[in-house]
């Protein structure tokens, strides 16, 4: 499936397959299938069909329903979200990377401005103004 969203370009015949799911057989109105891909730009995306009780159903007139497919774009979060849900830790690990420990630290108002400030004045995350600063330390 080819659709354009937003201007750009996504394309289940030359985007990277990072994994899939389904649920049920198509004899099932409730059967979907899902596959998230990457663009060979690095934008990720969600291929799902489905049956015509599923959220991939269209309307065909009143209170008539088929199932349909669509192209859902994802940011790079969701698309980890969804591999997390959907796909085991080795396909996760081949489409991702090693997940990175996360850590949630306590702190102040004040300090979460700061951080805030630098953030919106360098473009780099709250992990690596703190990374930074501790490689100072």
């Amino acid at each position: 499936m080819k659709k354009v969203i937003d201007g750009a370009l996504y394309d289940t015949s030359t985007a990277k397959l990072l994994g899939k799911d389904s649920y049920s057989n198509p004899s099932d109105f409730q059967h979907w299938k899902e596959a998230l891909y990457r663009t060979k730009s690095g934008k990720y995306f969600l291929h799902g069909s489905g049956g015509p009780m599923t959220k991939y159903a269209v309307c065909v007139g009143q209170n008539e329903w088929r199932g349909g497919e669509k192209i859902i774009p994802l940011d790079l979060d969701s698309a980890q979200k969804w591999a997390e849900e959907h796909l085991d830790g080795d396909e996760y690990i081949r489409a991702f990377g090693e997940p990175e420990e996360r850590t949630t630290i306590m702190i102040s108002a004040a300090t979460k401005a700061k951080l805030s400030d630098i953030k919106a004045k360098t473009g780099k995350s709250f992990g690596d103004i703190i990374a930074d600063a501790v490689a100072r330390y």
